[in-house]
């Protein structure tokens, strides 16, 4: 079976909602997803990857034209369950003395690192942000947990508030439809 849907020029979430519908509907095949900006196609591709589908990106025309392939052997909806999901809603720790907060933000990051029981994903919104733009003084630990197969999300929405898209140095964007996704999928989800 093989499908496309045409998502270009809808705005965030929408792609990411019709291409999960489309999955949804589809036994096994192949969905092809047209978008027209570099976040979309990034939203996109991560919700499939998810899923364990394989995706192929080709840009054609000024689009992205997005191949995701489902079938029992490639995908299985459910092997990403069993997971840590963190959220960081602030560039600090805790409540109180904001210079205390920076170094105990550090402190966990770094912590994290060197755990056993690392995340599947971390999430960063609203101030949380500011962990990710360049210059952050823990970018290198955050790059070390990406190498390590950790995802870094960064709220898209978050970053045109505070104007900083231009300036993320580490992870991808994401949408408040694949945040939520990634809360409600995971075994436990650590709010801080």
């Amino acid at each position: 079976m093989s499908k496309t849907v045409d998502a270009r020029g809808l705005k965030c979430p929408q792609p990411v909602i019709l291409t999960k519908k489309a999955l949804e509907e589809m036994e096994e095949g192949t969905l092809v997803v047209m978008v027209d900006n570099e976040t979309a196609r990034t939203n996109v591709s991560n919700m499939a990857s998810a899923r364990a589908c394989r995706v192929e990106v080709e840009e054609k025309k000024g689009a992205y034209h997005i191949t995701i392939t489902k079938g029992e052997s490639v995908c299985d909806p459910y092997d990403f369950r069993k997971k840590l999901v963190i959220v960081l809603g602030s560039d600090t720790l805790g409540s109180g003395d904001e210079e205390l907060g920076e170094i105990l933000m550090k402190s966990f990051i770094y912590t994290l690192l060197e755990g056993e029981d690392i995340p599947q994903s971390i999430i960063f919104i609203n101030r949380g942000i500011f962990l990710t733009i360049e210059g952050s003084e823990v970018q290198e630990d955050l790059k070390k947990l990406e190498k390590k197969g950790v995802e870094i999300l960064s709220c898209g929405t978050c970053l045109d508030f505070y104007q900083q898209k231009d300036n993320l140095g580490i992870g991808t964007i994401t949408n408040m439809y694949t945040i939520t996704e990634k809360m409600a999928a995971a075994d436990r989800v650590y709010t801080m």
